[in-house]
């Protein structure tokens, strides 16, 4: 009778352990995915252009079409950031296919080096699957010292394709739109960074005052 006793405690033991190592593993599943969601979910924005999430490429369009678009260029600070930040120009009218370049200009009002980071986004969203950015300053950290400006140039096109989305058949106007936050705080999700300098060709796209 004990050692039945015994051999039911040892049952239930075992059956605890391994109820436990289950929880452990679930918890461990879990964070694990709460780590892997971020990148892929950036993966996920950056492949669809969903939420307005711009692409990033390493080439320029093989193809112009006579038809032209226009980009306006918006930009904002998140409170925290004692920057002026500002588009040098407020739009360009360029043809779709061509490759143009826009300039933003930030500024530290403060009287000591602040830090910031720049996240992004198109309008209408859908556009954001064809807005394609060579080279842009976002999501890479950049210190300002006091008084300090810097010229911070984007180079992108439209893609061609977009000429064949029927959603997108009578947009004429995509506005480009940076916020900048300080480093350290929670930040939007979007593409990742892309910090290669580009040799650029020449443009006749035309920026607007």
């Amino acid at each position: 009778m004990a050692e039945a006793a015994s051999t039911t405690a040892r049952g239930k033991r075992r059956a605890n352990l391994g109820v436990a190592a289950g929880c452990l593993a679930f918890v461990g599943g879990m964070v694990g995915m709460a780590y892997a969601a971020v990148p892929l979910y950036a993966m996920f924005c950056q492949l669809t252009g969903y939420g307005g999430t711009t692409q990033r490429v390493e080439q320029f369009s093989d193809r112009v079409l006579d038809r032209t678009i226009t980009v306006r260029f918006d930009a904002n600070v998140s409170g925290g950031l004692p920057w002026r930040f500002e588009p040098a120009a407020r739009d360009v009218t360029m043809r779709i296919g061509e490759t143009a370049e826009a300039r933003y200009i930030a500024t530290n009002l403060f009287d000591r080096p602040a830090s910031g980071r720049a996240t992004f986004n198109v309008t209408p969203e859908m556009a954001g699957a064809y807005f394609n950015k060579v080279e842009c300053f976002c999501f890479t950290d950049t210190t300002l010292e006091p008084g300090e400006a810097l010229d911070m140039p984007v180079v992108f096109y439209v893609d061609p394709d977009i000429a064949d989305v029927p959603e997108l058949a009578n947009v004429r106007t995509i506005t480009l739109s940076y916020t900048f936050f300080p480093i350290g705080e929670e930040r939007p999700l979007a593409a990742a960074p892309n910090t290669e300098a580009v040799v650029l060709p020449r443009t006749d796209a035309k920026l607007g005052g």
